[in-house]
């Protein structure tokens, strides 16, 4: 059953008060923190698990935090990129606001019907076909197959696999099975599309007709969150910009100006401590 805008999705393990009135929001995220413990060392099975248990000798752990407090909040039809290095926190912010895992820390509000696009080729059973894979793909967005036979055509025009569609997923290039992941997620009619770094394994000529795609969904009211590392790809579609580094939110403003300080903090040290590096880069 399809989600009404009105329609909106909450949860927290904190009791910190947030302003959900606005309709004109369509994403809030409040002191978010992401945090995991660490083992000190490999473990290789269970039953070493249990054997240090019994014998007395305790696992260490150290904790990580993907993402430390963490506030961000989004207007309906907004376009948002996602920028920072590798292991920024970027895909684990998308995650929380997707709900495939919970905040340690913080509070989450979303209204609308997401349409994720995570990780490549999630939700795609491998020994299924490309047709069995839209019918499941929609049934887990919430969508009959009666509803997914009605698009499936406009699906498969979409991804341009042709007679493909009748082979295994297994047989699928990283290409072919990203063009059949973007193109159920855009057919859907999603008033919340989220895309993390797919489109980066997609030829040229199929990446730009995603981009207009994207385009459309925006112009239409569609709110947009869009992780990629190419950033010119970034100013076509996102006036918006949030820098993320080593899991804290280093700057949310106009692209231009989060792409310059990211360009410049790549010339310091991965490892660098985030205040020092927000002095070296001079964020304003």
């Amino acid at each position: 059953m399809r989600t009404n805008f009105n329609d909106q999705i909450q949860y927290s393990n904190n009791n910190n008060s947030v302003n959900t009135n606005s309709a004109n929001t369509s994403i809030l995220v409040q002191n978010v923190s992401v945090c995991y413990h660490m083992p000190s060392e490999r473990i290789n099975s269970l039953k070493e698990v249990a054997i240090r248990r019994v014998t007395g000798r305790k696992i260490s752990y150290s904790d990580f935090y993907a993402l430390r407090g963490v506030s961000v909040q989004i207007k309906v039809g907004e376009a948002v990129a996602l920028i920072g290095r590798n292991g920024a926190g970027k895909s684990t912010l998308l995650k929380i606001i997707s709900q495939v895992q919970s905040p340690t820390k913080g509070r989450v509000v979303v209204r609308g019907k997401i349409s994720p696009m995570i990780e490549l080729g999630a939700g795609f059973h491998p020994e299924l076909t490309g047709r069995e894979n839209i019918l499941l793909n929609g049934a887990m967005l919430g969508f009959s197959e009666t509803q997914m036979l009605k698009k499936f055509d406009q699906i498969v025009d979409f991804s341009e696999l042709g007679n493909f569609i009748d082979s295994p997923i297994r047989t699928y290039s990283s290409g072919m099975v990203a063009r059949l992941g973007f193109s159920i997620a855009a057919s859907v009619d999603p008033e919340i599309l989220i895309i993390d770094e797919v489109l980066a394994v997609g030829d040229e000529n199929f990446q730009t007709k995603c981009l207009n795609r994207m385009s459309e969904f925006r112009d239409n009211g569609v709110t947009v969150l869009f992780v990629t590392h190419g950033l010119d790809k970034i100013k076509l579609l996102c006036p918006r910009t949030i820098w993320l580094n080593e899991g804290h939110l280093m700057y949310d403003g106009p692209t231009d100006k989060a792409i310059g300080y990211f360009r410049d903090s790549m010339m310091y040290d991965e490892g660098l401590e985030t205040t020092r590096m927000r002095q070296i880069v001079k964020i304003k």
